[in-house]
């Protein structure tokens, strides 16, 4: 009897880690040979492997996978018809969008788009660059960088449109950001026909569910304390406002428990506050998914 397997394609390179540590907080734990581009599963049904982000969108739009992970950015770039199944705010170093930038030398003469006409412009993003150049009426050379863009200005090309997380790197080139093209962030997506099969789209679904969680749970701690009924109320004050806690009853009646979801930020501050009001037995524990 034929097995189900969902097909998933994972992005090699610089989100890879950072793709992976997100599917283990998920559930899902992926094995990777030094120099394999198989994804062994933990999870039977699910066959993964490591592929260029700039393709996925296209290869699971021919069907050569049912889902993948990848950036909006290679989405619109490749024009790929794929369905977006989540929006999946993570990257190497920060959660916000990445963004594409226009930037030029710090003493370009270059201060808007107006000012590319008949310039050479040097990135990866060929089309989306175009599409921008378009919608400012501007004529400029848009060519393919193959790497190393952020060297390239000013001998080989009068700007660049490159994609930054923090700005570091451009600021450590030389490079001042003109303007913003586009900005990005993963998604997960799934090829159309795989979305219409009952069990691949309730796997993809599932898997969508869950990376969500794990994101949702990123910065967040759990919190159990035990404290007496008649300090509960002074206790209850201490917790933010947005929190919701459980509280159940305990064998001695003048106790009670609480247990809430907290910001791991504010934690620090909170817990001498707590033990201060009477609480005890407090305990601070991760979370790997948080579903509301």
């Amino acid at each position: 009897m034929r097995r189900n397997i969902l097909k998933i394609a994972l992005p090699k390179g610089s989100l890879q880690e950072a793709t992976l540590g997100l599917l283990r907080r998920a559930g899902f734990a992926f094995a990777v040979g030094e120099r394999s581009y198989n994804a062994i599963c933990d999870d039977p049904e699910i066959e993964g492997k490591l592929i260029r982000a700039q393709e996925i969108a296209r290869y699971v739009q021919d069907g050569l996978f049912d889902a993948g992970l990848t950036g909006l950015d290679w989405i619109l770039e490749t024009g790929a018809k794929v369905l977006e199944v989540c929006t999946l705010p993570y990257s190497k170093q920060v959660t916000r969008p990445v963004r594409w930038v226009l930037a030029v030398p710090e003493n370009s003469r270059i201060r808007s788009a107006k000012d590319l006409e008949g310039k050479r412009i040097a990135t990866e993003l060929v089309n989306a660059t175009r599409r921008y150049l378009h919608k400012h009426g501007v004529h400029a050379e848009v060519e393919f960088s193959w790497g190393a863009t952020e060297a390239k200005p000013p001998d080989l090309a009068d700007a660049i449109v490159e994609v930054t997380e923090t700005g570091s790197s451009l600021r450590a080139n030389k490079l001042r950001i003109v303007d913003t093209i586009l900005e990005s962030s993963p998604r997960l997506i799934a090829n159309r026909a795989s979305w219409s099969e009952g069990w691949k789209r309730r796997k993809i679904e599932n898997l969508a569910m869950l990376l969500e969680a794990a994101i949702t749970a990123e910065g967040k701690v759990g919190l159990k304390l035990n404290v007496r009924k008649k300090a509960l109320a002074k206790v209850l004050k201490i917790l933010p406002a947005i929190t919701s806690p459980t509280i159940s009853t305990l064998s001695d009646p003048k106790w009670v428990a609480l247990e809430t979801i907290l910001d791991e930020a504010t934690v620090k501050q909170i817990i001498p506050e707590l033990r201060r009001a009477g609480a005890e037995g407090i305990i601070e524990y991760p979370l790997n998914k948080v579903i509301y």
